[in-house]
């Protein structure tokens, strides 16, 4: 099946480093070009470490996880503008909410749509799945540091199994008992999860260490992550 429109959710581990920030650039740039302008491409940017440092600060200073929500989104788009700063063919502001990103002509005009976070208590990945559902996207990429998505957390039990696939129901079972909160690190919430299942976008889970791979997944269907569908 051609992919007519891409929403990838891309980990904030991208933005510690100004080498990896340009190499997933430029594989986002030959993606939107590979694609004769039929690509619509929308890309949500995480906040890393950055965010989870000042939410960390912000919690010993008092502040309530509202206030620690609004810090992560305000990293999430300080994320969104450096990447749009390595970008050839990109709007040179991130975008704030649905509607606007959603007007947006990206597969007339060949530019990338770039934003980060939209509203307290949701992660980037539940906004990339939301963005998803609301363009009707045919294809949701959660790019993170974990190949897939596992029967539990593999960076604290080695031993956990991968799934090649998973079912949208699966995966909300296995979220279910994941603690949200901000900045909390987990490869899908169980939110984004939710939206998956209701809306059945064809999501795949992979590691983004070789940028190369997003084009693989989005060109040729070729991955060794986790689909979920």
């Amino acid at each position: 099946m051609m992919v007519k429109r891409v929403v990838i959710s891309l980990g904030g581990f991208y933005f510690d480093d100004a080498a990896r920030i340009k190499r997933i650039a430029a594989a986002l740039d030959e993606l939107a070009e590979s694609s004769s302008r039929g690509l619509g491409l929308y890309v949500v940017t995480g906040g890393g470490v950055l965010a989870r440092q000042c939410i960390s600060i912000a919690r010993e200073l008092g502040a309530n996880e509202a206030v620690c929500d609004y810090i992560g989104i305000a990293i999430t788009r300080v994320n969104a503008r450096l990447l749009i700063s390595a970008l050839r063919n990109a709007y040179p502001e991130p975008f704030y909410d649905y509607d606007e990103v959603a007007a947006a002509r990206t597969a007339e005009d060949g530019r990338i749509a770039v934003m980060g976070g939209v509203t307290p208590g949701y992660t980037t990945d539940a906004v990339s799945a939301l963005l998803a559902e609301y363009i009707n996207a045919d294809l949701l990429l959660n790019v993170t540091t974990v190949d897939g998505v596992y029967e539990a957390d593999p960076r604290k039990y080695p031993g956990a199994r991968k799934y090649d696939r998973i079912t949208p129901g699966e995966l909300v079972r296995l979220t279910a008992r994941e603690e949200l909160k901000a900045g909390s690190r987990i490869i899908i919430d169980p939110f984004a999860a939710k939206i998956i299942e209701r809306s059945r976008i064809r999501t795949i889970v992979l590691d983004g260490s070789n940028p190369r791979d997003i084009i693989d997944a989005v060109v040729h269907g070729r991955h060794h992550g986790t689909e979920i569908g």
